[in-house]
């Protein structure tokens, strides 16, 4: 099936938009291919003036016609599909694609099958290249993705946009995925992909104000991981800087991006700041006092690219160019950033007269039918049967009760584009099964103001139409679908003109289709009192916003009738009088099938999204009591979970997907019904309950966050899947630089298994992760076939980082080698002896870093000087400590504080035998380090460092 959607006239004309010469002859050498790249970037360097220079380090490049250089714009969102991007010409305006939508980038990844991401990858090139072709001022080539974001914790608004818990695994997709994108020729560009977002962001609250702390070696074994992978497998082109702060320094000026991210690769790096990013420095986080400064540590700290003040360049001219009279900045730090602009712009064929080989593409890939089949064989292999108590698949039924909120419309995240057409998992059931009943499984409720008596309504459908109290008795514009999309959030639709109850700042509206926008005011709360009446709470997103004048507010009644936004103290009260029972109606269509399909799930901008973590992992109660009636009213009944994220739900016969694009219905059905095996395996864990550490607590060995330091058993473990075939494993070996298992499938179906690899250490100096991946591959076996599935686990595979000496290192030790179909379903085992090196015992008589303790209570970590360096802050009872150490009796300590303190070094523990006490005076400054010194009493052991005040720690000696 073929579905295409014209392309408008006005956007096909909008290529003309560019002040490009005509002149397509290589007049200067940066045009000539045959040149090497560095010499061709090296004569267009000196040809441009200052401010041009200036220029091309901002998101939006504006043309340069005196040299034949076209405008250039950053960031075509392509997360999974060409998504949206910026218009210059048009008050820098976000426009929706209509291609091709895969997959949310979690679903991808629960293919487990990196040679099909790379398909998908090389897909969204393609269409980037299409929509480039009509338009270039709006579709730029550099495209931000894949985000790399390590899913460490469930809630994180921005769960679908990440790939996995697992470092391994999310740098295997995103090396996967960029390569698609980036094409397959040598030296040229279909796209230049940067990885988002540098470093350790998985939190929405306060994201600009919040600092994750990072352990030496969580920083290099798990948080640096993916992008390390990708960048050194040459599948990127650069990296975007997060808003969070690393060990209290905004990522922004993090000295990683130009030290450690470019040591990775040979390649040239265009490394890019998040958007409004550098402004934060100042108006935010208050790190620097003028735009000048934080520019300047901006440009030096390796970002080469400035996504502020939407489409215009000119301010950001201004301040750099202060910077650089003020001395804060060299004419050379603004080379080096421009010509890694400049040698990336040239591998995409900007200054080559033919545009490059790439140019060929035109407007004809965009949702083209290879690619519609390839978004359905994507869901499909993405599913993940999580439950199965024999009913799956299905034989043909006569009948089908398809129901649910989800069961009849998909919708698109925020990092998609607009599907040009929709096959629902209704649809999709409908095309097999000859009768089929549906409704959505939603309350129709009339609120009723209890002081007037008179119902909420809705006044009409257009922009400046509202909610008010007008109908005395309900009649469609006074009754409302009420949709529970988790616990506490919900959404109201109109059933006379079918729109949202909507919040506009202090008033409500009813003028939207469906939940939008970067503040999401469609959403609501009704809260029951114990007088059994309802106040309705407003949750959209602004709430959270310092500006916002009502930090907590609720649904009020004015003198005219209108609706409007208040405090709590003067919401009014409302009855919940129920019209229609959705979900009673469901469990009887359900009772008359003979099969029923529950379809229910999140919506991707409610509850939980950029900008808003989750606050709780429960699916709404009404339609967990959609699930359980349906059950009970018909046995032979599946539920299918369509979210962004796990939940907290359980069911006998269980399939889950993401939000898969237009294909999702087909898909779904093609696995409800067996003509694809379920082969999609999680890619993170599912807690068993909302009892969680603190999303800020980045320290994973401290939270026991993931399969890697989790101890608690949850709903379904990472790298979880049912199959409908199984699988048999035998001969596991593990010699030299390779392990390998024979795996038959054993059952009577073909059906696709991912083998999963991990390794756990048993003897080290350091904490050790439970398990850790090692290595997967998916295979697809017919009955009684099998397969040797070896993977390559070299010695150096094995290290891990001594933060004693900070360097990897290969231990002594013996490993389990561990083989299974999950985290947790290990179907063999085998050790492997690992000779290496032995850790010394710690020796403290010579400088250490603070940093490098080996456990700690109470203290942050924190930035030595606004350019570099991490220390640990702390305050009185707060600890670090040393152990396996020797040192001697002299202290001299690297400290600085405000109002001054003490250090005491206790043995053993931090209560243990006083061994001495340094006196730390006033330094005048966080960022004002001095030295503090004392006599203390020399040993051997475990050595703790005791807080006594508000103080700092840089580094410490006790020397003999």
């Amino acid at each position: 099936m073929r579905l295409r959607v014209p392309l408008p006239a006005v956007f096909m004309l909008a290529g003309s938009l560019l002040a490009v010469p005509s002149a397509q002859a290589a007049d200067f050498p940066f045009q000539n291919p045959r040149l090497p790249l560095e010499r061709r970037v090296s004569d267009l360097l000196g040809r441009l003036t200052l401010p041009e220079k200036l220029g091309l380090l901002h998101q939006s490049q504006q043309a340069i016609p005196r040299l034949g250089i076209a405008y250039h714009k950053n960031g075509t969102e392509a997360l999974h599909g060409v998504a949206w991007s910026n218009h210059r010409d048009d008050g820098w305006g976000q426009k929706l694609a209509s291609g091709t939508v895969f997959p949310q980038a979690v679903g991808l990844a629960s293919t487990w099958d990196p040679a099909l991401i790379k398909k998908v990858g090389s897909a969204v090139g393609d269409e980037t290249r299409g929509y480039n072709a009509v338009d270039p001022v709006l579709w730029g080539l550099q495209v931000w993705a894949p985000v790399v974001d390590l899913l460490r914790d469930p809630r994180a608004g921005r769960n679908e946009e990440g790939y996995a818990e697992d470092p391994y695994l999310t740098g295997a997709v995103s090396t996967a995925y960029g390569k698609g994108l980036q094409g397959d020729d040598p030296f040229y560009l279909k796209t230049a992909p940067v990885l988002k977002h540098y470093l350790a962001y998985n939190n929405e609250a306060d994201r600009s104000l919040t600092s994750s702390n990072l352990t030496p070696r969580l920083k290099h074994e798990y948080y640096e991981a993916p992008f390390r992978a990708a960048i050194s497998a040459g599948a990127a082109t650069g990296v975007m800087a997060s808003y969070n702060l690393v060990n209290g320094r905004p990522n922004h000026v993090n000295p990683d991006l130009d030290a450690v991210v470019r040591s990775w690769t040979d390649r040239t790096l265009y490394n890019v700041s998040d958007a409004w990013g550098p402004h934060a420095l100042t108006d935010l986080e208050k790190y620097y006092d003028t735009k000048p400064e934080a520019f300047a540590a901006v440009l030096k700290s390796g970002q080469d690219s400035f996504t502020i003040d939407d489409g215009r360049s000119g301010p950001l001219a201004e301040q750099l160019t202060a910077a650089l009279d003020q001395g804060l900045i060299t004419v050379a730090d603004v080379n080096q950033a421009v010509r890694n602009v400049l040698s990336v712009r040239t591998r995409l064929g900007h200054f080559d007269p033919d545009g490059g080989p790439y140019r060929k593409i035109t407007d004809e890939v965009i949702n083209s039918p290879a690619n519609q089949e390839l978004n359905r064989e994507t869901a499909g292999k993405a599913a993940v049967l999580l439950r199965d108590s024999g009913l799956l698949p299905l034989a043909e039924p006569r009948s089908a009760a398809v129901v649910g909120p989800l069961a009849g419309k998909l919708y698109r995240d925020w990092y998609s584009g607009e599907m040009p057409y929709q096959v629902t998992p209704l649809a999709g059931v409908k095309e097999r099964v000859g009768d089929v009943t549906t409704g959505e499984g939603l309350e129709r409720i009339a609120l009723k103001h209890l002081d007037s008596g008179k119902y909420v309504t809705a006044t009409g459908t257009g922009p400046d139409d509202n909610a008010a109290l007008i109908d005395t008795a309900p009649t469609a514009a006074s009754q409302w679908d009420l949709t529970d999309w988790t616990a506490g959030v919900s959404t109201l639709r109109n059933a006379g003109n079918g729109k949202l109850l909507g919040g506009d700042w202090r008033s409500l509206d009813t003028d939207d289709d469906e939940p939008n926008n970067w503040y999401v005011q469609q959403q609501f709360a009704l809260e029951r009192q114990p007088d059994g009446s309802y106040l309705i709470r407003y949750a959209g997103y602004e709430n959270v916003e310092s500006w916002y004048a009502l930090p907590d507010p609720y649904v009020s009644v004015s003198a005219d009738g209108t609706l409007g936004l208040a405090p709590k103290a003067e919401a009014a009260r409302f009855g919940k009088e129920v019209v229609s029972d959705g979900v009673a109606a469901a469990a009887a269509q359900a009772a008359e099938a003979e099969v029923a399909i529950v379809v229910v799930g999140s919506h991707p901008f409610v509850a939980g999204r950029e900008f808003h973590d989750r606050g709780n992992l429960q699916l709404g109660d009404g339609q967990r009591r959609l699930i359980e009636a349906v059950r009970k009213a018909n046995p032979k009944t599946v539920v299918v979970l369509e979210t962004s994220y796990p939940v907290v739900v359980d069911a006998p016969n269980l399939l889950w997907t993401t939000h898969a694009g237009s294909e999702t219905g087909h898909a779904v059905a093609d696995v409800l019904f067996g003509d694809v095996n379920p082969g999609g395996r999680l890619t993170q864990t599912w807690p068993a309950t909302d009892d969680l550490p603190s999303i800020l607590d980045y320290d994973l060995t401290k939270t026991g966050m993931t399969y890697l330091y989790g101890k608690d058993k949850p709903l379904y473990p990472f790298g979880h899947g049912l199959s409908y075939t199984t699988f048999g494993y035998q001969g596991l070996r593990a010699r030299g630089d390779e392990v390998s298992v024979k795996v038959t499938n054993t059952g009577r179906v073909r059906g696709d298994e991912v083998v999963q690899l991990y390794t756990h250490q048993r003897d080290s100096r350091f904490e050790q992760p439970v398990k850790r991946l090692r290595g997967f591959e998916r295979v697809t076996l017919d009955p009684g076939e099998s397969r040797t599935v070896a993977f390559p686990l070299k010695r150096s595979d094995l290290a891990v980082w001594d933060h004693t000496r900070n360097r990897w290192v290969v231990e002594d030790a013996t490993h389990d080698v561990l083989v299974g179909s999950s985290s947790e379903r290990i179907r063999q085992r085998t050790t492997l002896r690992v000779h290496g090196e032995t850790i010394p015992t710690r020796d403290l008589t010579r400088t250490t870093r603070a940093m490098d303790f080996d456990d700690y209570s109470g203290v942050v970590f924190a930035d030595e000087t606004k350019t570099g360096g991490d220390v640990v802050e702390g305050s009185a009872g707060d600890w670090i400590a040393f152990t396996g150490a020797s040192y001697g009796s002299r202290l001299t300590a690297g400290v600085s504080s405000v109002s001054g303190g003490a250090i005491e070094l206790r043995a053993g523990s931090p209560t243990g035998p006083l061994l001495g006490t340094a006196r730390v005076p006033a330094t005048g400054g966080i960022y004002q380090w001095g030295t503090t010194s004392a006599t203390v009493k020399a040993g051997k052991g475990s050595l703790y460092v005791v807080f006594k005040g508000d103080l700092r720690i840089r580094d410490f000696a006790l020397t003999q």
